[in-house]
């Protein structure tokens, strides 16, 4: 496979240091714990709001880095944990008199991290609470997580505790609001392609070249089963109804609704995916609100895509619409 790419055990290191260096006036790069952090934290006015899990999922989590969403990232290696240390140091780093907020997606290696590291954090003195993300409705009963995974739907929890950070809100309020946002936001997404992990230089998983995985995870866990290609409005009934299903969305709810890429799939395909999604909705009385396309949480460079719902009220929607701005520079 070809990479732009020198040593792959360096690769995480090289891509942030190269984030940091693009954008110097909004994010600094402290290398001992892969971390990346905005360059006025922590803010005593604030609470600080960290991320970690795996890297390869970019634009998350460290390309989310910025006012009114994290004020740190610390990802582990490509699809694996940061080490507890990097998470108990970055605590430390950005522990402001407000506390610390860690957001957590639902898997093993990431629940034990932040948990040891959030215990040797209050040993010291940090307030910091922790919010684990479950969001992917594909988990029904999975030997590879514990319980439901958190995938593109984290963007939803970021932006929401974020905005209410910025605002001022208490440790306790900006966790309400976290598990708020994070108890009506659903996500199924499905691979066309396997993605290739730069260390392993091959295919994480195989598929015939008439063949998709439905459910599958961000690191290419299997899905829920494996089918073949079909049309595009097919694919998009494939993920939404479950989606819908789960909670379920109602007719009369205001939603959200994202169309995020996995890292190989063009963006004229995610608006063909959109447009249908939004069809799919109005036909069931669902008033989409608020519009995501684009790459929120990716898998490298796997071709597919995931759709993902978050019920809207008036407080949630308020906090999506809320300034923000990421530390890496666009235009």
């Amino acid at each position: 496979m070809k990479k732009i790419v020198n040593d792959p055990q360096r690769f995480v290191p090289e891509m942030l240091e190269g984030l940091a260096l693009a954008n110097p006036d909004t994010l600094r790069y402290v290398p001992e714990y892969n971390l990346i952090m905005r360059t006025d934290a922590p803010r005593d006015d604030k609470v600080s709001i960290v991320q970690g899990s795996g890297s390869g999922h970019e634009p998350a989590h460290v390309m989310a880095v910025g006012k009114g969403m994290l004020d740190a990232a610390c990802p582990g290696d490509v699809f694996a944990a940061p080490p507890m240390d990097y998470v108990y140091e970055t605590t430390k780093l950005v522990n402001s008199s407000k506390g610390v907020l860690l957001l957590v997606n639902n898997y093993t290696g990431d629940r034990m991290a932040f948990d040891m590291a959030q215990e040797m954090s209050l040993a010291d003195g940090v307030t910091v609470k922790t919010l684990f993300i479950d969001d992917d409705v594909a988990v029904q009963d999975s030997t590879w997580t514990v319980g439901r995974r958190g995938v593109a739907g984290n963007f939803f929890v970021i932006k929401a505790v974020g905005a209410a950070s910025e605002a001022g809100a208490d440790l306790d309020e900006v966790v309400r609001i976290g598990e708020k946002v994070n108890s009506v936001t659903r996500t199924m997404g499905l691979a066309l392609t396997a993605c290739t992990p730069p260390a392993k230089g091959s295919p994480l998983f195989e598929l015939g070249d008439d063949e998709i995985e439905i459910g599958v995870g961000i690191h290419g866990e299997p899905g829920r089963r494996r089918a073949k290609i079909m049309p595009g409005n097919e694919l998009v009934d494939t993920l939404l109804e479950p989606v819908v299903n789960d909670l379920p969305f109602e007719s009369g709810d205001r939603v959200a609704l994202m169309i995020n890429g996995l890292g190989g799939t063009p963006i004229s395909e995610l608006y063909l995916a959109y447009g249908h999604a939004h069809k799919q909705l109005a036909e069931r009385g669902i008033t989409v609100a608020r519009s995501y396309v684009g790459e929120y949480c990716t898998s490298l460079d796997m071709a597919g895509f995931s759709v993902t719902l978050v019920r809207l009220d008036d407080e949630i929607e308020g906090l999506l619409a809320a300034p923000a701005e990421i530390g890496m520079r666009i235009f």
